[in-house]
C-alpha cells in the first residue's frame, strides 16, 4: 500500500480540545438551567458539527433557545478556551515532520467551523503543514456523513487507496469508512470495542509513525 496523503481530523486528534468543548457545552447549558456531564458530551455530541451538536441538546431538553444562538454561545466559549489553553496532542509535530519529510501531502477534515480552525492553527502554528482545510460546515451534512472526507480527497486529487484518515471518534470513523478510506483510530481508549470498525487502532500519534513505517 503506497501512502501519498494523510487526512487529519482536528479536535481530539491534533489538539486536546475535547475538554474545552465539553466545558463549553456544560457551562452554556448550565446558564439555561440544564446540567450535563463530560460523559454526556462524549456520548451524544463528540465529533458532531456545531449546529448538529446544538440541535442535539435542544431536542433532548426541549429548549426554546434558537440553534443559532446556542451554537454561537458554545462556539464563543470554546474558541476562547482553545486560544487560552489548547495544547497539541503528544507526537503531533513529530508525525507532521515525518510525513512532510516523506513527501506525504496533508489535509484536515473537521466538523469545526473556520473560526475554530483558525484558532487552533494559530495556537499550534499549523498553517505551514496544512494547505488544504475542509470543514463539514461547508457540506449539506456533517459527520458521520462522509461528505467532508470526500471533499478532502477531491482537493488532494488522489486515489482513495493512497490515503489514510486519522480519527479519534466513532462519528468520525463512520464518516471516513463511508468514504471508503483507510482509518487509523488514535485515542487513549483505543482498545474499546466501539472503535473496532477502524482499520488500525493505536494509543498516540507517535504510534502512527511506527505503523506507517510498515506500509
Amino acid at each position: 500500500m503506497k501512502i501519498s496523503s494523510v487526512i487529519f481530523d482536528m479536535d481530539g486528534v491534533m489538539i486536546d480540545s475535547e475538554p474545552q468543548w465539553a466545558e463549553a457545552q456544560i457551562e452554556v447549558l448550565e446558564t439555561l438551567g440544564i446540567n450535563i456531564t463530560v460523559e454526556d458530551c462524549e456520548k451524544f455530541t463528540r465529533g458532531k458539527r456545531i449546529d448538529e451538536l446544538s440541535e442535539t441538546w435542544i431536542k433532548k431538553f426541549n429548549l426554546t433557545i434558537s440553534n443559532a444562538e446556542l451554537s454561537e454561545a458554545i462556539l464563543t466559549y470554546g474558541c476562547n478556551a482553545i486560544q487560552k489553553s489548547g495544547s497539541a496532542l503528544a507526537g503531533l509535530y513529530e508525525l507532521l515532520d515525518f510525513l512532510q519529510s516523506n513527501n506525504i501531502r496533508l489535509a484536515v477534515a473537521t466538523s469545526s467551523p473556520p473560526v475554530i480552525i483558525e484558532a487552533v492553527f494559530d495556537r499550534l502554528k499549523l498553517w505551514d503543514y496544512f494547505p488544504i482545510q475542509c470543514t463539514a460546515m461547508d457540506e449539506d451534512y456533517g459527520k458521520p456523513h462522509p461528505a467532508v472526507y470526500l471533499s478532502a480527497v477531491k482537493k488532494l486529487g488522489i486515489e482513495k487507496q493512497e490515503c489514510i484518515v486519522i480519527e479519534d471518534s466513532v462519528t468520525g470513523l463512520i464518516a471516513a469508512k463511508a468514504a471508503n478510506l483507510t482509518t487509523f483510530l488514535v485515542n487513549p481508549h483505543y482498545q474499546n470495542e466501539k472503535f473496532s470498525i477502524a482499520d488500525e487502532r493505536m494509543f498516540s500519534l507517535l504510534d502512527v509513525i511506527t505503523k506507517l513505517k510498515q506500509y
